[in-house]
């Protein structure tokens, strides 16, 4: 038997019935409004929201004086407060089985990002995540659908090696500003250094010499 030295959870549930069309139109809605790449990053949601309600469930049948139920119900109750998906009032485990999907996609980093202005389109959002432009406090994220807690909401900003942050400017922008000093400084502006990266290829000049202006017609050789 083939030895494997780590093992995967598992992190989603693929639907009972694949092609129920309330299901896909809902999934669509959702898809589309927090801008995620898959299907497979809802599944994920929904799975994480079923094992935290079943957790909830199965303290509500313990006694209220249960040690378990008092220590477990506590932590789950802090946790969901630290992430922003309860209020502070909102301290008893009822209102843990009363959360939907869209209380965990409203607390992605790439939906914050969004809604604080920061991006153009929920699309743009995750591209500047993807490219290592936000950051949360010290720590660049690149991870869109990254949770982000209550008190790290407000330490969402750009990245300091970014241009955005004031960072080195892009590539584009670099070329620009090289053309506009050339500009200014009275060179040809229209005329752009040809960059030849590694493995490029390009067809030559023909070549000009006077020795080609006799040409060779049929029969003459």
């Amino acid at each position: 038997m083939v030895h494997v030295s780590f093992y995967h959870g598992k992190t989603f549930k693929k639907p009972r019935r694949p092609y129920e069309k309330e299901r896909l139109d809902a999934e669509l809605k959702l898809v589309g409004e927090y801008g995620l790449r898959a299907k497979r990053e809802l599944w994920r949601v929904q799975y994480a929201l079923s094992r935290i309600r079943n957790a909830a469930r199965m303290l509500l049948t313990l006694d209220e004086k249960n040690s378990r139920r008092i220590f477990e119900g506590e932590a789950l109750l802090r946790r969901m407060n630290r992430y922003g998906l309860l209020e502070e009032s909102q301290n008893k485990l009822d209102y843990v089985l009363a959360l939907t999907v869209e209380n965990f996609l409203e607390r992605r980093l790439q939906t914050l990002v969004f809604k604080a202005g920061m991006a153009k389109s929920i699309h743009h959002a995750r591209v500047l995540i993807k490219q290592r432009h936000i950051r949360v406090g010290r720590q660049v994220v690149n991870i869109p659908s990254f949770m982000v807690r209550v008190d790290s909401q407000k330490h969402i900003d750009f990245s300091l090696t970014s241009p955005f942050g004031g960072g080195r400017p892009g590539r584009v922008k670099r070329k620009n500003q090289k053309s506009a000093a050339k500009k200014a400084s009275g060179g040809d502006g229209d005329e752009e250094d040809e960059e030849v990266y590694p493995g490029s290829w390009r067809i030559p000049a023909p070549r000009s010499s006077g020795n080609q202006s006799a040409e060779i017609m049929p029969g003459n050789h």
